[in-house]
């Protein structure tokens, strides 16, 4: 792909409802502070095209847990990854984006909640199944465009009515519910710091210190998970992969001013709504007794916007969230299949692995409408700020075995396991304790929790764990056998220009060429590298066997069947193989099997199958220099910006 589309693709998988949600609400209900994280996310997009793009490409690999199974061997860790991944997404992607998303809905269209999600999951489904990876990149592209017209005119309006800039700064410190006003409460009243991205080590909700947690967040988010990750491996090459991350660095810098600002003025505009006080009038609001900050942004929508414009918004909000969805769809799916299916049934057809995909997606999508209420209940106040939690409790193992894996040849398979299994334990261990126990409300403000969650703030606790594993791995790696570094050619920051042929772990007879490329061809019949993929009989009209073999020599050796093609060459949700048949079997079809594959996206007239991929152009690290210095360029003025960014809001 190109890099316009690509860096699209990126912002809008990351720019949810969610975001239009969640960081408008924390806006309303804190100020400026939540803009640390999309501030940050500028120099995080980066390191994904200069630091790990580079290497995922130069080794191939399709998925991140797959990367780790190159890089460490065995499956245990690209089986505990892909998991951890999967449970990610549950709680913090597939249930919070539903939740957004409903309560968008809720607040226009007066809907139950659980209608709305209904709605929401049958038109994501209609995205996902009528295409694959290409056709979500491309309709991310589009659905930039109509989220960047849509919140920068909101914003527009939004300033005017508060006069300005300055008028916004001036006004929310007195945005003041009538009943908080009434009753000399303190709850939900302004923060002092509303107006600095840094606050105090000890009273900050967001405290300057843990901006190393936000990095740690930012770094999994932005360079190892699968949802981002797909995006930049879908560029045509590394030059528009940088490029790519360029371009969604320059975006990120938007939602700063389009959706933390506006949050701010829908306060401003509307402080009985959006900052209630009072338990029974949010719950009449909003269904919350915790707070309706999470409304602002809709509030601002249905008020400000004139009446043929709301629509134009509610369709930028659900091109958001479809955005979001169908891109988590095809990630969750991906893994599930490569890296947990196909190794449970190593021989599984294109047609099983499509299959096996989407129901499970019907899985996660079932366990994460469970999980909506309690967000409902415990965050109902601020989604962003529940999102952040749940990520320093999971996500700071993971990103220190990537970085060990990456950056430090000598880390092991022992010690990022076992460096995975403590970490993963110990924040399992934190994630029960927060949701165990009942926070402060305006209507009780005694605090139950444990001093751990009471006096250990989360960003703090993900900068621990996050040190702690990568201590584990560090010393049981160098107590144990380093792997040789036949093994690790392309797989490591330092070897990712390596030209020598690598074994990949666990099979070594199995020797990967200099580039990595899979060559088809129909090779001579003494030819030791002779592999049959698949041999294929079915009746004709006339009942006579027609056998159909596909003959492959792969330049990589010998020992592969056809599921590992399938995970050497997918790209993206939906290997680029259909099984052949014939008009005869499909007019012969029972209708409900005909549906049942139409839903699973399986065409059943194609008769031909491909496994075809020029590898050699995607795996290249190569860039002409006129682009290698133009991308390097942008990316400094873009990291100029930030630190701008940074120091005006301190």
């Amino acid at each position: 792909m190109h890099w316009l589309p690509v860096g699209a693709s990126i912002f809008a998988s990351n720019i949810g409802s969610i975001h239009f949600v969640g960081l408008a609400g924390s806006g309303a209900n804190s100020g400026i502070g939540v803009g640390v994280y999309e501030v940050n996310a500028i120099f995080i997009v980066l390191m994904l095209g200069w630091l790990f793009v580079p290497v995922y490409m130069a080794g191939n690999v399709s998925t991140m847990p797959e990367y780790l199974r190159l890089r460490f061997g065995g499956v245990r860790i690209r089986v505990s990854l892909a998991l951890l991944a999967l449970l990610l997404y549950v709680f913090t992607k597939i249930s919070s984006d539903l939740y957004a998303g409903a309560i968008f809905i809720e607040q226009s269209l007066k809907w139950n909640m659980y209608v709305s999600i209904l709605v929401l999951l049958v038109v994501a489904a209609v995205f996902t199944i009528t295409g694959g990876l290409t056709a979500v990149v491309w309709t991310d592209f589009v659905q930039t465009i109509l989220m960047l017209a849509g919140a920068i005119a909101l914003t527009i309006i939004g300033f005017y009515k508060v006069g300005g800039y300055q008028g916004m700064v001036e006004k929310y410190p007195t945005a003041i519910a009538k009943s908080a006003l009434l009753s000399n409460s303190t709850c939900n009243m302004p923060r002092e710091d509303y107006m600095h991205m840094f606050r105090d080590p000890k009273t900050g909700d967001l405290p300057w210190p843990g901006l190393a947690g936000v990095m740690i967040n930012s770094l999994w988010y932005w360079c190892a998970d699968q949802v981002i990750v797909q995006r930049a491996l879908a560029s045509r090459n590394l030059t528009h992969a940088k490029a790519g991350t360029v371009f969604a660095g320059f975006l990120k810098i938007l939602p700063l001013f389009t959706l933390v600002f506006p949050g701010m003025i829908a306060r401003i505009l509307y402080p009985d709504t959006v900052a209630c006080a009072d338990g029974d009038t949010c719950y009449a609001i909003c269904g919350s007794r915790a707070g309706c900050s999470n409304i602002a942004y809709p509030t601002l929508v249905l008020n400000l916007m004139p009446l043929g414009a709301r629509g134009m918004m509610l369709a930028v909000m659900l091109a958001a969230l479809m955005s979001s969805l169908t891109s988590i769809f095809n990630s969750s799916s991906t893994i599930f299949t490569i890296d947990i299916w196909m190794h449970i049934r190593k021989k599984a057809s294109p047609r099983e692995q499509m299959i096996v995909g989407r129901v499970f997606v019907l899985i996660l999508v079932g366990v994460s409408i469970l999980w909506v209420p309690i967000i409902k209940e415990s965050q109902g106040t601020e989604l962003f700020v529940y999102i952040q939690e749940i990520s320093s409790f999971l996500q700071p193992p993971i990103i220190a075995v990537f970085m060990a894996g990456l950056f430090w040849s000598r880390a092991n398979e022992l010690g990022a396991f076992v460096g995975l299994v403590v970490g993963i334990g110990s924040g399992i261990i934190r994630f029960a304790i927060q949701y165990s126990f009942k926070g402060p409300t305006c209507e009780d403000p005694t605090d139950y929790r444990p001093a751990i969650v009471k006096d250990l703030h989360y960003l703090y606790f993900g900068t621990m764990l996050y040190f702690l594993t990568l201590i584990i791995v560090v010393v049981v790696s160098l107590l144990t056998k380093p792997i040789d570094k036949k093994h690790l050619y392309r797989l490591t920051f330092w070897t990712r220009h390596s030209k020598e042929k690598r074994i990949d772990l666990g099979s070594e007879e199995h020797t990967v060429s200099g580039t990595d490329e899979i060559e088809l061809a129909v090779p001579e019949p003494n030819d030791k590298d002779l592999v049959e993929v698949k041999s294929k009989s079915f009746k004709t009209d006339l009942d006579k066997q027609v056998t159909e073999t596909e003959e492959f020599s792969l330049a990589n050796g010998d020992g592969q069947n056809d599921g590992e093609l399938t995970e050497a060459n997918s790209k993206s949700l939906e290997p680029d193989i259909i099984e052949l048949t014939s008009d005869t079997e499909s007019n012969k079809r029972p209708w409900y099997k005909t549906v049942l594959l139409w839903i699973c996206g399986i065409d059943q007239t194609v008769t031909t199958t491909s496994h075809t991929m020029n590898s050699s152009q995607h795996t290249s690290l190569e860039e002409k220099r006129i682009w290698y210095i133009l991308c390097n360029v942008s990316a400094g003025v873009l990291m100029a910006i930030g630190v701008f960014l940074f120091a005006f809001w301190a």
